[in-house]
């Protein structure tokens, strides 16, 4: 299969590291052209120039930060909502005030960017919406669940942009990755793990706190770019609304 995304433009937020690098990467190697995004204007240039794109530094988790990207960059074809956060903390401990940023952060993003592009899209009769969410969409994770929250309200956002923009040849999905080494990831299981090297840490992690992992490995950033990518593809065209796993196995159920 050739994947050739020549003449169709991508925007990835939250695409300065992990997840969101390997996509940006991923794309432009596929030939789009890729608009790089992140809060920090240092690494937004310095991951633009090693991929050859263009960047634009904006807080997409504020109204004001999204007002301030669609303004540099009125229209896109692809559109990849990966801009996130995550951290541990107990349920009843969270406050008001957490619960409401990760909400802005985790889902508002997506709403807002898509609410601007997917019209946009579906009145040239192409476009690409995928949003990344996890396998926390599914199996709340105890010692986040306001992460797990928002991550099942992206699967709902998605499948209902999907419905909503039926027949545009504009289509809506979400890519569900398991745990994958990330920068955050990598201090997440250090932290819980902390007397010993990192290779064992993550052995202990796998086994004790997400052993239903077939994989039994922390899944590369890549692996969820490829996925990614495909998704943003022409060969994609059929697959729409859903919620399309790369877990490495994690849930445990055949479907999401």
């Amino acid at each position: 299969m050739n994947i050739d995304l020549t003449g169709r433009t991508a925007l990835i937020t939250g695409s300065t590291a992990g997840i969101g690098e390997a996509t940006a990467e991923a794309l432009a190697g596929a030939g789009a052209d890729v608009v790089v995004n992140g809060r920090n204007a240092d690494r937004v240039a310095e991951v633009a120039r090693r991929l050859g794109a263009r960047g634009i530094a904006a807080d997409v988790g504020t109204a004001e930060g999204v007002a301030e990207l669609v303004e540099q960059l009125p229209d896109v074809d692809v559109l990849v909502n990966n801009a996130g956060i995550f951290s541990p903390q107990p349920v009843f401990e969270i406050p008001d005030a957490e619960w409401q940023r990760f909400y802005e952060v985790n889902v508002l993003s997506g709403v807002r960017l898509g609410r601007h592009y997917a019209p946009r899209m579906a009145r040239r009769g192409w476009g690409r919406v995928i949003f990344v969410a996890s396998d926390s969409a599914v199996l709340i994770p105890t010692e986040m669940v306001h992460y797990g929250m928002t991550k099942t309200a992206q699967l709902a956002l998605s499948r209902g942009m999907a419905q909503e923009l039926a027949g545009t040849g504009v289509t809506v999905n979400s890519v569900l990755p398991g745990p994958t080494l990330t920068e955050g990831v990598r201090e997440f299981v250090a932290g819980l793990y902390p007397d010993v090297d990192f290779a064992e840490a993550e052995r202990r992690f796998l086994s004790n706190d997400r052993p239903t992992s077939l994989l039994r490995r922390l899944i590369r950033p890549a692996e969820v770019a490829n996925l990614i990518t495909y998704v943003a593809s022409e060969q994609a065209a059929a697959t729409t609304g859903g919620a399309l796993r790369t877990d490495g196995g994690v849930v445990p159920t055949i479907l999401p």
